[in-house]
């Protein structure tokens, strides 16, 4: 919003020549970069605010970790390129464009692996997720984190934003550092954790 705002104040100050293009244009077509941080931010916004209040727009069926992900990411990109979503934003198990995708499926088709050491926490941004697999008697179950983390890290700390998976469960936040500190060790996202599979981010926003 800062770069907005400057750009939107040298507009009002510049004089009018035929070689300034329409704010309208202007505003169309951002840079990567500042596409890139808009939908961060939108991803924070949507996620930590259904720790309060989940949306009626989050179909019941779907609310659990990948449930909680898809639908930050899909109001994130409706709200600043609504183009995009012309095309599904996952990947199937064939790798083929789709709606849905359960954790598994995310991680393999739609996110890359940025690591699981304390190199990789400290570089998450908001939008990375934490990635866990638990061995229970009905099977393997995979569990996605998403992380919020501002961009002035000097002010606040990287949040974990979640939910838990049962049914009617409340979305729930914590802070990064304590889920690596204080979590029991199943939970937590540490290399001497067998169950925690790394951290991972949108391959649409690799470099």
């Amino acid at each position: 919003m800062l770069a907005l705002s400057l750009l939107l104040l040298l507009q009002a100050a510049a004089p009018e020549t035929r070689d300034v293009p329409p704010r309208a244009a202007v505003l169309a077509a951002p840079a990567p970069e500042t596409r890139d941080v808009l939908l961060r931010r939108q991803v924070a916004r949507v996620a930590l605010a259904q720790v309060h209040k989940q949306d009626s727009a989050w179909h019941p069926g779907q609310r659990d970790c990948a449930g909680l992900i898809r639908f930050a990411f899909r109001i994130a990109y409706k709200n600043v390129v609504p183009e995009r979503l012309a095309t599904p934003l996952w990947r199937n198990e064939r790798g083929q464009p789709a709606d849905f995708a359960d954790a598994e499926t995310l991680l393999q088709q739609s996110f890359t692996p940025l690591g699981r050491d304390d190199a990789a926490r400290d570089a998450v941004r908001t939008g990375d997720v934490l990635a866990f697999r638990q061995e229970h008697d009905s099977g393997t179950v995979f569990h996605l984190m998403l992380v919020v983390r501002p961009e002035d890290r000097a002010h606040a700390p990287a949040r974990v934003v979640y939910h838990p998976g049962e049914k009617g469960a409340a979305v729930r936040t914590g802070l990064l550092q304590n889920l690596a500190t204080e979590a029991p060790l199943e939970w937590r996202p540490v290399p001497n954790n067998a169950g925690f599979l790394g951290f991972f981010r949108f391959k649409e926003w690799m470099p």
